[in-house]
């Protein structure tokens, strides 16, 4: 009876119960994904298949190997992953952090588990397109009309999801790595309107997060120094924002728990948003 009665006061274990339904903001992780030239690409075979040995009880298994980056796929940039003139957030020494082949600071270990407030900024939706052109910069004003049409915009410890319509392109390594091309994404601007907001964290349905210029490729990419070690603001790349877009979520709950990989940069993730049912 105690039991129950603590269930049915807590207001989350109530929601809970109410119902809830989960919405993918991630993509699938398969062998020959898109992958950021910057880092190693997925590699996944089975390593034992059903009948390689078989159970006195005729039961069988059969398993995997997986090889894998840390930024490949969707993400969260732990903030050992940026530094700037040999600094990671709060003027920890890079140099010093990684030495031994591991982060003693700032490592994936220390990214949190989020259980926040989330806030879709459609600036694809915006510009009344399904996907922003290659190379496209997010500005300030997009961001501001995207909040506007959402009814809200991000605060303190909420996690803004910025959506161009790019993971349309998923499908197509080519088009959706855009070498070429250019890939849209955040400018510097617009990542300084976000900090200054106080976000946990903040991704997009792009690899890189940030704006890529034709033909520039990720040589430099501000945006990251802006919001990792600048603000402290974790970053989520390869996002899928369609269902939610579709379903016209623009404020959700948003759930996400990062594997706890001890000196590491980043690590695979699949988030999702958590709505009444």
């Amino acid at each position: 009876m105690t039991d129950q009665v603590t269930r049915t006061q807590d207001p989350l274990l109530a929601a809970v119960a109410g119902g809830v339904r989960l919405i993918e903001l991630g993509q699938p992780f398969f062998t020959g994904m898109p992958c950021s030239p910057n880092h190693p690409g997925f590699r996944m075979t089975l390593i034992r298949r059903h009948g390689d040995m078989e159970r006195p009880d005729g039961g069988s298994a059969a398993n995997e190997i997986i090889v894998t980056g840390g930024h490949v796929g969707t993400h969260i940039d732990a903030l050992s992953h940026v530094s700037q003139d040999g600094l990671l957030h709060g003027g920890v020494d890079a140099a010093e952090a990684q030495h031994g082949g591991t982060f003693t600071s700032l490592g994936a270990e220390t990214l949190p588990g989020l259980l926040r407030r989330g806030v879709l900024l459609d600036v694809a939706a915006v510009h009344g397109v399904p996907t922003l052109p290659p190379g496209y910069g997010v500005t300030v004003a997009d961001l501001e009309a995207a909040a506007e049409r959402a009814g809200t915009e991000p605060g303190k410890g909420d996690v803004a999801l910025i959506r161009t319509g790019w993971a349309r392109n998923f499908d197509d390594a080519t088009a959706y790595m855009g070498k070429e091309t250019g890939v849209p994404g955040v400018t510097t601007a617009a990542a300084e309107w976000l900090a200054a907001r106080e976000i946990a964290a903040t991704g997009a349905d792009t690899t890189a997060y940030e704006q890529i210029p034709a033909g520039a490729g990720h040589a430099v990419l501000p945006v990251h120094r802006v919001l990792l070690v600048e603000s402290g603001i974790y970053i989520l790349e390869h996002l899928n924002l369609e269902a939610l877009a579709e379903a016209g979520l623009n404020e959700f709950v948003f759930v996400l728990a990062p594997l706890r990989i001890k000196g590491g940069t980043g690590s695979p993730v699949r988030p999702l948003a958590a709505v009444s049912a």
